[in-house]
């Protein structure tokens, strides 16, 4: 990206993005969306936010740099006005700073932090903001958390100054961008509806409810590998054989009559994370769902392979081998997982 620096500031065209909590995503939204709609009319900036039921969401806010300007001051007020309007209700006396988290690529933090950290220390110095750039990149990415906080005023001239930094030195390479893992939560199946438990209820999910009911039909889904351009090179290897006991149990809710079957099949080492997820999250959340028992295979030396064995009724096992490879998709992909 060039930059050319003119009287007026910066007349180049970036984009910056920030990472929010729900909450104040909430705030910079509005009721009917009317504050974000007003922030993108009067500041002529693009104000875009990541989809999805995530405890964080991505606001990415793009245009010429004193439009930028222009949307950071208004999220800035709208912070301090609700910290104000907090307070009304709270004992405290000292009113806490506003904070802005950018995300900015990794790559360019060791400008943004200088040599011994003279530029990052130069700009709390002049802006009067605090800004502290975090040491470990946000999970999947090449993304590093920058933290503000101050007065609004302080919070965009220390974005001015960060933007300038950005400008003169790109990014090195390619960017993972930090997504946004959406919060699991529990899943029920009742009389053929499934379920996700938020707080006190069990709200009808669709989606999952249509798999449950093409599980009970036994519809085979695609084969993993076979259909999904995205694994052009995976390996596919499905065994079946049957075996007297059926090891899903009954507590699924899924059809346990037909005779278990084992479908085996082999992910890439380097995928194998997040089909079992932290401490084994995503794993369990797949055979709880699909009511198939699955094994993972311990890594074999010199094998950039794991073996996957899947137990189960073909329901079972379709519906696990269709849960496996929206995961697989979704790492791939990036996109949101299922």
């Amino acid at each position: 990206m060039e930059s050319k620096v003119s009287e007026g500031g910066l007349s180049v065209t970036l984009t910056i993005r920030l990472l929010m909590h729900g909450k104040e995503v909430g705030s910079i939204i509005g009721k009917k969306g009317e504050t974000v709609k007003r922030m993108r009319e009067e500041s002529g900036a693009r104000i875009n936010i990541s989809e999805g039921n995530c405890p964080e969401r991505i606001v990415t806010i793009t245009g010429p740099t004193d439009a930028i300007f222009k949307a950071f001051a208004m999220v800035a007020y709208k912070f301090e006005e609700d910290i104000v309007n907090s307070m009304s209700n709270s004992p405290a006396t000292s009113k806490p700073p506003v904070t802005l988290r950018l995300v900015v690529p990794a790559s360019q933090c060791g400008s943004l932090i200088g040599k011994g950290g003279s530029k990052i220390k130069e700009i709390r110095e002049s802006t009067g903001a605090q800004v502290q750039v975090a040491g470990d990149m946000l999970p999947n990415s090449t993304e590093r958390a920058v933290t503000i906080s101050g007065t609004p005023d302080a919070i965009i001239q220390c974005v001015r100054q960060i933007c300038v930094v950005m400008l003169e030195s790109p990014p090195k390479g390619a960017t993972i961008p930090y997504r946004p893992k959406p919060a699991s939560t529990p899943v029920i199946f009742a009389g053929g509806q499934a379920y996700t438990i938020q707080g006190q209820y069990a709200i009808p999910h669709p989606d999952l409810t249509k798999l449950h009911q093409l599980a009970l039909q036994q519809t085979p889904f695609p084969p993993l590998g076979q259909t999904n351009p995205a694994f052009p090179g995976e390996k596919l290897s499905l065994h079946s054989s049957e075996e007297a006991p059926n090891l899903m149990g009954q507590s699924s809710g899924l059809d346990a009559s037909p005779p278990a079957s084992t479908h085996e099949l082999t992910i890439p080492n380097d995928l194998i994370g997040c089909i079992i997820g932290r401490q084994g999250t995503k794993i369990n959340e797949i055979r709880q769902m699909s009511g198939a028992q699955i094994k993972i295979a311990n890594a074999t030396e010199g094998s950039s392979e794991r073996q996957v064995t899947i137990t189960g009724s073909p329901a079972n096992i379709s519906l696990a081998q269709y849960l496996i490879n929206a995961r697989l998709t979704s790492e791939v992909t990036g996109m949101g997982a299922l």
